[in-house]
């Protein structure tokens, strides 16, 4: 059983920055694709940013070039680094861990607000 804590969420202003990291526990973290979804009220959950054990990493097209995702095998650990925050990032992230099964942290809130 594998247990992902987040955390770094809060309120930041448009153009802001923000950094969220994740701490995996309970699991080999070298088998799980680890990654940032997000979820707004009244929309679907939402892949952000996904990292393979490889370093291989994805983005969704509206956070391209202002957020980047890593990974510290040494400390189990997911990043997501956000800058050029925008009010539409506002949303609950959560972080996932995925091989054979989904995992799924508890959630932090992001807000972006004047």
């Amino acid at each position: 059983q594998v247990q992902l804590v987040e955390s770094g969420g809060g309120l930041a202003q448009p153009g802001g920055s923000l950094r969220l990291s994740c701490a995996a526990s309970g699991g080999d973290f070298e088998m799980y694709v680890m990654g940032w979804y997000r979820q707004s009220p009244g929309n679907e959950r939402e892949l952000v940013a996904s990292i393979t054990s490889g370093n291989y990493t994805r983005y969704a097209d509206s956070v391209k070039g202002r957020f980047t995702i890593s990974r510290d095998a040494a400390k189990n650990t997911v990043h997501l680094q956000m800058n050029s925050l925008k009010s539409e990032d506002t949303a609950v992230y959560y972080c996932n861990a995925f091989s054979l099964a989904n995992y799924w942290g508890q959630g932090t809130q992001v807000t972006v607000s004047s």
